[in-house]
């Protein structure tokens, strides 16, 4: 069957191959055998494959840290799911490839209506948005929450699950042209990422709380979101897409707001038991449609270079595994 490796860590653009690898297993007790459907390109791929990342496989390696597929076989004592049903691997499965066993362990049937594209999104984006909003502030119905990055999948999310637990949103974004677009998913207040845009935060909130703030950007762009917190505020950074790792800006208003500074990885092991709560939170608003994240395009395995390119570029990117030529 063919597989995406990682042959080398460094340039994501030279490291990946197209390879055809023995078929897995019939699956053993508590596993399935799954079909992969469709699994992102996403920035944390990159960095894996760039070796910056703190999940490093020896290589060669199966590359993907999520996607979507269908349950092909199931082993013994697995009673959660059954043959047919749609599932989301667990997070760093290695996904692309087209057929993999799993542990069924914490695996749900996916909802039939739901749109399998934006099922393959579900493992890291919206569990990333919704511990930012539960694990580093104390929120209440009608505070404000401010993020840059607003128009990404964890932005996105943000704004959808801050929506169903009655917080409002503050958005950041880097071009005039991606207002109306994440207003039309939803967001409070939409700005341009720029000089002013922190003092027009303060006259549109008025007396309204800004207790969070959610930094993908780093660099000046975090100083910008310091500014925008009420005093006793949080930050916290989850991605640094800037490349910019230097200390945001002036950091008077640290000490004069008495601002709190976090960094998020999922991975940590106080965050894992939440996980299937939120997934389930997550599934309902993907099928409702109040999460949606656009699809650039959809790349088959054997376009994987261009699929990486399209990424680095900007846009969410799929691989359509099912299709492998």
């Amino acid at each position: 069957m063919k597989a995406i490796q990682i042959t080398a860590y460094g340039n994501p653009l030279e490291g990946l191959e197209v390879v055809d690898i023995a078929e897995p297993p019939p699956p053993g007790p508590g596993e399935v055998l799954i079909s992969v459907e469709f699994a992102p390109v996403n920035h944390n791929d990159l960095l894996l494959i760039g070796g910056k990342f703190p999940v490093h496989p020896e290589l060669p390696s199966v590359g993907g840290n999520e996607g979507v597929g269908v349950v092909l076989q199931v082993g013994s004592g697995v009673e959660n799911v059954k043959e047919g049903d749609r599932v989301t691997p667990p997070l760093y499965s290695f996904t692309w490839r087209e057929r993999m066993v799993i542990p069924a362990k914490d695996l749900v049937p996916l909802p039939k209506d739901a749109d399998p594209q934006q099922l393959s999104m579900l493992r890291i984006n919206p569990p990333t948005a919704a511990l930012l909003l539960s694990e580093f502030a104390d929120l209440k119905p009608g505070d404000w929450v401010v993020q840059n990055c607003a128009n990404s999948g964890v932005g996105r999310a943000v704004i959808a699950i801050a929506k169903g637990r009655g917080f409002k949103t503050v958005n950041f974004v880097r071009r005039q042209e991606q207002v109306a677009e994440v207003e039309a998913a939803g967001g409070d207040l939409v700005l341009v990422d720029e000089g002013d845009a922190t003092e027009k935060v303060a006259g549109l909130v008025g007396d309204g709380r800004v207790l969070l703030a959610l930094d993908g950007i780093s660099g000046n762009a975090t100083a910008r979101l310091i500014s925008a917190l009420s005093t006793g505020g949080t930050l916290v950074n989850y991605a640094q897409m800037s490349g910019d790792m230097s200390a945001p800006g002036d950091l008077r208003p640290l000490m004069r707001k008495s601002i709190t500074l976090h960094n998020f990885y999922q991975a940590r092991k106080e965050f894992l038991p939440k996980i299937p709560e939120i997934l389930r939170e997550s599934i309902e608003l993907i099928r409702t449609g109040k999460l949606h994240v656009p699809v650039a395009a959809i790349y088959p395995m054997s376009s994987i270079k261009e699929a990486v390119a399209h990424t680095q570029r900007g846009g969410k990117v799929l691989l359509g595994i099912a299709d492998t030529h």
